[in-house]
């Protein structure tokens, strides 16, 4: 990077705790942008900066909605969208080390793992580095209360400084030793997941052309597994597959292991195992799959191994494939949770007791806000909402029958528009089984 496209962060105006004299944290001018994560060394479809400034406006658009002077991000998926940023984000996942701090006026301060500030250099949103205090046992065994007790005083700096008097931080996830180390310092603790969580749930154009890139990759995947599936291989070897090619091509990781075979298909939820797929078995899977740019493609496909499929076998697949679409062709925007819960296709009674816990639910980074539940859950388990243009949307299917040999997944991702929905998702089914 040549000198005079950056800015110094120098140690006269950095925090004690930020300071690296080795590695200085550098923003990035006239123009040039970086890449962060597993698609350095190509070049980004969007400008990336626009993307990283739209999220963090969202996030300050709905702080400022609750009434909160700062938020404190501990998801790391949470603290991607804020400032795009990576850093060992599944390991980071299950121990609090690496934190994002949002002031709704006033700086972003990325509080990571290791004092590695190069890791936030040319990221426009991010304002400051720090080193976390950990104060998971762990990384403090018995010091936990100190650790944490240092890492509430600099929250608590950062909200007196930038706050104007007010004490609300919102917190999306938090134990609860980090809890009491806040409020003992007079911090008002707010839920923040609705913040994130609405903020993500609208996706700006350059967002959706990154998403078709992280769906690109997913299709690839399913391509291979696909043309890998024959009779003696593993659920294991055919889910692996799409791991390889997710990563070859600057996917980041696989949520889950939703895929089954036989007699594993129904009910459904089971994670794929080293059972031999034999010829004539129904095969199902969910992708779940965090692409490039940290966005998820999540569809779900059902195939038959080696065989012409049985008169079961079609019937299932062309019910699940019946749902699919018909649900897909009454979304529109402006439509409330409520009432795309009553007017999507109804449920056979005989498929009831198997159906899949949602009709549609939100993604982008992960799968998201809203979950819109089927109509005769709405009133126990259901909330509403508002479907508006820049979601994408997940239509979901289980068929089975309570007790059957086996079972059909389907899921595909839309993204809300003016007129209606677009897919983004553009594997085929098997129409050869309808």
């Amino acid at each position: 990077m040549k000198p005079e496209m950056c800015e110094l962060i120098t140690k006269e105006n950095m925090p004690l705790a930020s300071i690296q004299p080795e590695h200085p944290v550098r923003a990035v001018k006239n123009g040039e942008v970086r890449q962060h994560g597993a698609m350095e060394f190509t070049e980004a479809p969007v400008d990336l900066d626009t993307v990283r400034r739209y999220r963090l406006q969202r996030l300050r658009e709905k702080m400022e909605k609750l009434d909160v002077a700062g938020f404190l991000l501990f998801n790391q998926i949470n603290a991607r969208y804020a400032v795009d940023a990576t850093n060992m984000q599944i390991w980071c996942s299950h121990y609090e080390t690496r934190c994002v701090f949002v002031a709704l006026d006033g700086p972003v301060v990325l509080f990571d793992y290791a004092n590695h500030p190069y890791l936030a250099e040319g990221i426009p949103t991010i304002d400051e580095y720090r080193v976390f205090p950990a104060f998971y046992f762990f990384k403090a065994g018995d010091r936990g209360d100190e650790f944490a007790k240092e890492f509430g005083a600099q929250i608590a700096d950062l909200m007196k400084k930038h706050g104007g008097g007010n004490r609300r931080l919102a917190i999306d996830t938090l134990s609860h030793i980090g809890c009491d180390a806040l409020r003992a310092q007079g911090l008002e603790l707010v839920e923040g997941e609705q913040i994130t969580e609405t903020a993500r749930a609208v996706k700006s154009k350059e967002e959706l052309v990154l998403m078709q890139a992280s769906m690109d990759v997913c299709e690839e995947g399913v391509r291979s597994m696909q043309d890998a599936l024959e009779p003696g291989i593993t659920e294991n070897a055919l889910w692996a597959k799409l791991h390889e090619t997710n990563i070859r091509l600057g996917g980041e990781w696989i949520e889950t292991r939703l895929l089954s075979s036989g007699p594993r298909t129904n009910p459904w939820f089971r994670e794929c195992s080293m059972r031999k797929i034999e010829k004539g078995d129904m095969i199902s899977f969910d992708t779940d799959l965090v692409g490039p740019y940290g966005y998820c493609s999540d569809i779900s496909r059902a195939w038959v191994c080696g065989e012409k499929p049985t008169d079961e076998q079609r019937r299932l697949y062309a019910i699940a494939f019946e749902q699919i679409e018909y649900n897909i062709s009454v979304l529109k925007a402006g439509m409330t949770f409520r009432e795309v819960s009553e007017i999507c296709w109804t449920i056979p009674d005989e498929y009831l007791s198997q159906r899949y816990p949602s009709l549609i639910h939100g993604v982008g980074l992960a799968d998201e806000y809203p979950a819109i539940k089927h109509w005769f859950d709405y009133e126990k388990l259901g909330y509403d909402g508002l479907l508006e243009v820049g979601m994408v949307l997940c239509v979901e299917s289980f068929i089975g029958v309570e007790g059957g040999r086996e079972g059909v997944k389907l899921e595909e991702q839309v993204i809300v528009t003016e007129t209606g929905v677009e897919r983004q998702s553009s594997y085929p089914f098997a129409l050869e089984m309808l």
